[in-house]
Formats: structure tokens, sequence, C-alpha cells
């Protein structure tokens, strides 16, 4: 089986590190392209308006100046041209990507753009800051972990334009309560905020603020299985459609 990793927190991210040796458990034909810089929040962004770049780190990892949806297409449609990978790994993403993540992550995005092309994808994640050091996830949980429930996925049926989001709770593998097949969740609260600040010169400047707090979520959500010690694996489509409006609008527009 060839996999092709890649991520959105960078090429010298630590989560990368992890991935890496999650996939060498499952296969000795392991290619990382990944971006040079952190790229977290790129969401599915493509680079239309500047050249990518690329270099080679190491044998078989290749660094490219661009988000987690040119890494992959770089990976599939140059760097891996002639033998297509079998699997897409995306990660490990230093934070959990739940909910209302979904849209924001380039984590999920290198998942979608894999799915897009036909190759069987999947997100991991490890939330981090709920109960202990915000400084030092525990990359251990999903390298301990990861193998075994990579493996069970790609044993199931998925159906077309599906992929799977994977997020690991903060804490050790010995404490994980168990596994939890999820939905999206959504936050009952707003994280974001706008912290406005001056430079030297008395210019404006502002940083998206996030913070890291407890929602009060469903149980059966992403959300519910993280903050009580789960493992959150929920199933994503690439289907975006509504189908209830969909269907509420035929009724009362078509002709």
């Amino acid at each position: 089986m060839r996999i092709l990793v890649t991520n959105d927190d960078g090429i010298d991210a630590p989560g990368l590190v992890a991935l890496r040796e999650i996939a060498g458990t499952l296969s000795d034909d392991v290619w990382v392209v990944a971006p040079e810089d952190n790229n977290s929040g790129a969401g599915h962004s493509l680079s239309l308006n500047k050249p990518l770049r690329m270099r080679e780190a190491a044998p078989r990892v290749y660094a490219v100046t661009g988000t987690p949806t040119d890494c992959v297409i770089m990976g599939v449609r140059h760097v891996l041209k002639d033998h297509r990978p079998d699997l897409v790994l995306s990660g490990v993403n230093r934070g959990a990507n739940m909910a209302e993540d979904v849209t924001y992550s380039g984590t999920i995005a290198g998942a979608f753009e894999g799915t897009l092309i036909g190759i069987r994808s999947i997100a991991l994640s490890l939330a981090y800051g709920f109960e202990s050091d915000a400084a030092n996830p525990k990359w251990e949980t999903p390298i301990a972990l990861a193998p075994k429930l990579i493996g069970q996925l790609l044993a199931e049926p998925w159906g077309e334009g599906v992929l799977m989001n994977v997020n690991f709770p903060d804490r050790r593998p010995d404490r994980i309560e168990g596994l939890q097949v999820t939905r999206q969740g959504r936050r009952d609260m707003e994280l974001l905020g706008i912290d406005a600040r001056r430079d030297p010169w008395g210019n404006a400047y502002y940083w998206l603020a996030y913070e890291r707090r407890r929602s009060n979520p469903q149980a059966g959500t992403d959300l519910h299985a993280i903050y009580n010690g789960y493992i959150s694996v929920t199933p994503l489509s690439m289907q975006l459609t509504h189908d209830a409006g969909l269907a509420a609008l035929t009724r009362r527009l078509a002709v």
C-alpha cells in the first residue's frame, strides 16, 4: 500500500513526525508532501496567483510553498504521478478539528482533496489543553492507537465522496475511554474574537484571537466524544447540498 502523508502545520511539525511513524507501521511505501510553512486555517484553498516551489527535505519527503490542498495535488499528480497512492493521511494536527473547525481546517482539506481525486483519505487531529499542559500535546496517543484504527477503517466500505475525520482526546493512551462514531457537532459559543493592537508607529493591526473553551455539546457529536475521553470518528461527505432545503425549494420555486 502506497501512502501519501501531508498536514497543515508544516514540514517541521511534530504531528507530521507522529504521522510518519503511524504510516510506517502500515506500509514501507510512505511519501510525504507537506507545506513549507504553517498553513493552519487555510481550509480547502489553492495557490492560484503564485508559483509553487518544492524542495526535497529527505528521501521521499518534500516541502511545498503552498497549502495542504496544493501539497496533495503535487503529491498525486507530480511526485507520484506514475504510481498514485492508495491512501492519503493528513495530520496529525496540533489541536482538534471538530464541529465548525471542519470548514477552516487545512488538515481536513488535505483529506478533502485526496477524496476529490478518488483516493481514500483520513484526517487525524489531537486535542490539547483541555486536561493537560497545552505546550505538550500527547503525541504518544495517536502513535499508539491510530494504526489499528486506520486498519479498521480501511476494512469498511465508505461510499463515494466520503472521508474520515478522526480526533484523539487530550489523554494518554491508557486513559482513553474507547471509540465513538460521531456526527459533526456545533459549538454553542463564539470562540473567535479580534485582538486589536498598534505598531510602534501607531498604525492599527489585528490578530484573530481564538479562545480554547468547552461548549455544551449534544451526545453523539464529535465534541461530546472528545470532552468525555473518547476517540471520535466522523464520516464527512463532499456533498454539501442540504436535502431538506432542496426539496422545499423545489416544491415552492420549481416550474
